[in-house]
């Protein structure tokens, strides 16, 4: 019995170890397909990218950069010009200069939820996750509750390794839209990067199958937690339903492959013995 009580969280850690390799890896494909993706939205998920408005090729994103640069520089104080600049800043990669941008549109839209909201973001992905909670408190208010900023507030938290504080921020967001696809996936996430692939998969299920229109990252997160219980053949079968065939297969090879390379199915299946 002790030995049985000591291996759970061993399989939970090789889980947790195995769900992020895995995400990590599917952004990494992603990049190596040459897209990238932009927003001017906020809310966006821990693991995934649900939420972001669009799509842009290698050469797309310089031109976008190039765009919103010019349109920057000559008229600074816009918010549409700013909250676009930093989020294709971001998709660049260019962390730090985004949340410059994001910080300098703070101080001249003094309160305004989006610009925080973005701020709070560009902060996330710089790794600066304490300073986003603490931008995201500052716009969310009690008398006025945001679903977007506790979706955001989530995925920040689980970005920590706070999972039981980030699903009761999704929960929150949860009781003002019930059923939100999006907010669903994060909940499903968070439960992938602690390790329970069994309720993450139930809970992306319950965002899939919403009955409102579902962003394709919110199934591509579906065929991800399949693809990580070892069932290729059905995360291949959602994965098309967005991808073209060989973007699918792709895909699913690649994470077949991760999964072999690092073995952690074997190592799973030890400690459950």
């Amino acid at each position: 019995m002790p030995l049985a009580r000591s291996s759970q969280p061993k399989k939970k850690r090789l889980l947790a170890q195995s769900a992020r390799c895995a995400v990590l890896v599917s952004a990494l494909a992603l990049a190596a397909c040459g897209s990238s993706s932009v927003t001017s939205t906020y809310g966006g998920p821990a693991a995934s990218v649900v939420g972001e408005s669009e799509r842009l090729s290698r050469s797309e994103l310089q031109r976008a950069l190039h765009t919103w640069e010019e349109r920057y520089e000559r008229n600074p104080e816009s918010k549409p010009t700013a909250l676009n600049f930093a989020s294709t800043l971001r998709a660049a990669g260019r962390y730090d200069q985004a949340v410059a941008i994001l910080r300098r549109a703070v101080l001249t839209h003094d309160n305004d939820r989006e610009v925080l909201a973005a701020y709070a973001r560009a902060l996330t992905a710089a790794g600066r996750f304490e300073e986003a909670l603490q931008v995201i408190s500052r716009a969310h208010s009690d008398a006025r509750p945001d679903w977007r900023l506790l979706s955001a507030q989530g995925t920040i938290l689980d970005q920590m390794g706070r999972h039981a504080d980030a699903r009761q921020a999704y929960s929150e967001a949860l009781q003002i839209v019930p059923d939100e696809p999006t907010v669903l996936s994060n909940l499903g996430m968070s439960y992938v990067l602690a390790g329970d692939l069994p309720e993450a998969e139930r809970t992306l299920r319950l965002a899939v199958e919403s009955g409102r229109s579902v962003d394709p990252r919110v199934r591509g997160n579906l065929a991800l937690v399949v693809g990580l219980q070892g069932r290729f053949d059905e995360a291949m079968q959602i994965a098309r339903q967005d991808l073209s065939p060989g973007a699918a297969e792709a895909n699913i090879a690649y994470l077949r492959q991760m999964l072999s390379e690092n073995d952690r199915w074997g190592q799973i299946a030890q400690s459950d013995q």
